[in-house]
């Protein structure tokens, strides 16, 4: 069994912790894990059409289908995105003894899934969920299949496979959704746990899990609601804040070590130990464009685990991967490739002076609460991944200005920055919860203050608003100033300091 998973901060040559960069896509693939799903498959069907008539018989749309995709659905999605990100995956699940099973099978051997574990009942019908497509709509959803839970002899005998598909395995991942296998799994799993290696769980059920003490766990937020016993947040309370209150009974409740409770169009939230909670934001389309989503992010958090990262950067990079699959109709899968290209597209989203006065204005005119920082961000560490999500949480859009190279040697030294503007600006804008990045040449950020006008100006460290020369600016023409939360110890000096003198752990 491998130790609990944990967050760490940045190592000397490493990436920042919560920054996916587009090379983090390719680090997943090059570790070449082996991962093991286990739970519970179906055969997504998806057939689409056009409609430009109602039926005689009843008033409902007549589709026209002109093409069907049988796909790999629930955990069998789960593994499909597992390798789509380059590892090996072994699958093992109940299917029927039938067509739709075989269809499954063919299914995952097309995404590279290694399809020896299925096991075929002879007397249980593979799950099906066909949905009717017509344009961008989906008409109906209609479902087949036996999904009446496994007797105890059907989960023995997919255990028995166990121990074979988790030879020389990196991780099993758990996806317990209501299925077949979901009331018996952590029973059979128990007596195997010191066995196990790196157990992720997903799954619908999360205070089922808690005895086999998973080393993560992805609830949603009504999965985590229900086991707290909570209703909706109380007026002025977030479901961030909700959950944070919470994280103690959520760790006990699930026996996990760290707990990623996903929020749908909202993003995630990471909670682990007691380190401040990390939101990711989502890329938000229509309910009809996601289902999947959750097993691509599962996917990816699982394999940035395995490559060593910084559990901030793997739900970072998790959510990168979610969005691009959100994008397409049907169920998906985001490639090594796909995942690449979005960290590329995002970590290129700096503005000038003039483009993010442009883009300020038209978030203004939809009414959105603007939120504007500004530093160095020479080393980005814990401290700063902290305050920047503390500081999205307080508006609709976050804008952060980073100083240029001349202004941080004017406030810092000549030995300073370590890292060059354009950098650090990439940086800031690949992760989720910064919306706009502009680089500023001045000592202040006064006259992009002036230019933006935004709602908020927040800073986060040992200040005090009369110690902010832009303070009188923002007061001038209206707006609030805040400053948030400090992070004790994790001052870009200070871990300047201990990559220089060798005392980075």
């Amino acid at each position: 069994m491998t130790d609990s998973v944990t967050d760490t901060g940045a190592s000397a040559g490493s990436a920042p912790p919560g920054s996916p960069t587009p090379e983090a896509a390719d680090l997943l693939s090059r570790q070449d894990a082996t991962v093991v799903v286990l739970g519970d498959a179906v055969l997504d069907v998806w057939m689409r059409g056009r409609s430009d008539r109602l039926c005689r018989e009843a008033p409902v749309p007549v589709v026209a289908v002109h093409s069907t995709a049988y796909l790999p659905g629930g955990a069998a999605n789960t593994a499909a995105n597992l390798a789509g990100l380059g590892a090996t995956v072994r699958l093992v699940t109940l299917t029927g003894d039938d067509l739709p099973g075989e269809r499954l099978r063919t299914a995952l051997r097309r995404t590279g899934v290694v399809t020896d574990y299925l096991r075929q009942e002879p007397d249980r019908s593979t799950v099906t969920k066909c949905r009717i497509v017509a344009g961008d709509h989906i008409v109906v959803r209609f479902d087949e299949g036996d999904p009446a839970p496994a007797d105890g002899g059907e989960v023995e005998r997919l255990l028995d496979t166990l121990p074979d598909a988790l030879a020389g395995a990196d991780a099993l991942v758990v996806c317990d959704y209501d299925g077949t296998l979901g009331e018996r799994l952590p029973a059979g799993l128990a007596a195997r746990r010191d066995e196990l290696p790196l157990l992720v769980v997903d799954t619908h059920h999360p205070e089922r899990w808690a005895a086999l003490r998973p080393d993560l766990i992805t609830p949603n937020a009504d999965e985590a609601a229900r086991v707290l016993g909570v209703g909706p947040p109380a007026p002025g309370e977030s479901r961030v804040e909700l959950f944070d209150h919470h994280r103690d009974r959520l760790y006990t409740s699930t026996g996990a070590s760290a707990v990623v409770v996903t929020l749908d169009r909202d993003g995630s939230i990471l909670l682990t130990g007691d380190r401040p909670a990390h939101r990711t934001w989502s890329d938000p389309v229509p309910d009809s464009q996601s289902p999947g989503a959750g097993d691509t992010f599962v996917a990816a958090l699982t394999l940035a685990v395995l490559a060593g990262l910084p559990l901030t950067a793997g739900v970072e990079l998790a959510q990168a991967a979610a969005d691009v699959v959100v994008h397409r109709t049907g169920t998906s899968v985001c490639t090594t490739s796909q995942l690449r290209e979005r960290l590329s597209r995002t970590s290129g989203a700096v503005l000038t002076a003039r483009e993010l006065a442009a883009v300020v204005a038209r978030h203004r005119a939809l009414d959105r609460r603007i939120v504007f920082t500004n530093g160095c961000f020479d080393v980005l560490h814990a401290g700063h991944i902290a305050y920047l999500n503390e500081a999205k949480r307080l508006g609709d859009v976050l804008v952060v200005a980073v100083n240029s190279d001349r202004s941080v040697r004017q406030l810092k030294g000549p030995d300073r920055p370590v890292n060059p503007d354009h950098e650090r600006a990439a940086v800031l804008a690949a992760l989720s919860c910064v919306d706009h990045v502009t680089i500023f040449d001045d000592d202040t950020p006064a006259t992009l203050l002036r230019d933006t006008t935004p709602d908020l100006y927040v800073k986060g460290g040992d200040y005090r608003a009369d110690m902010l020369p832009e303070a009188p600016v923002v007061r001038e023409y209206g707006g609030a100033v805040q400053v948030l939360s400090y992070l004790a110890d994790h001052s870009t000096s200070a871990v300047i300091e201990r990559i220089r003198t060798g005392s980075v752990s």
